[in-house]
């Protein structure tokens, strides 16, 4: 089963050295995850180019979904056995991050 564990940019508030350190971390707990063979692949959206809304006619607008709360911040998703295993990535990566980490069945769709 697949997990998408992430964090909006607004529970990272560390800054300075701390930040260097979590950027570290967190990348040495998807060094082990690759290395485990349980990585799938992850990122982060890019803040500093807003979204587009675009329809099926091909309108764009500027802005995602006005009612819907901002897509931001880092995000990952693994393959594993279990949802014990997948708190327990998810708490490596929450130490390493210094913030909380949401965690949820990542609906991976073979056909896409």
């Amino acid at each position: 089963m697949k997990y998408l564990i992430s964090f909006p940019s607004a529970a990272m508030v560390v800054t300075g050295d701390a930040l260097e350190a979590a950027s570290r971390d967190s990348h040495a707990v998807i060094e082990d995850a690759k290395a485990a063979g349980v990585y799938v692949f992850g990122g982060g959206i890019d803040e500093r180019v807003p979204p587009v809304l675009v329809s099926g006619d091909g309108r764009v607008a500027e802005g995602g979904y006005p009612w819907a709360p901002p897509l931001n911040g880092g995000f990952a998703v693994f393959e594993l056995p279990s949802r014990d295993d997948a708190i327990a990535w998810a708490a490596r990566i929450a130490q390493a991050c210094r913030c909380d980490q949401e965690l949820r069945v990542f609906g991976f769709d073979p056909a896409s």
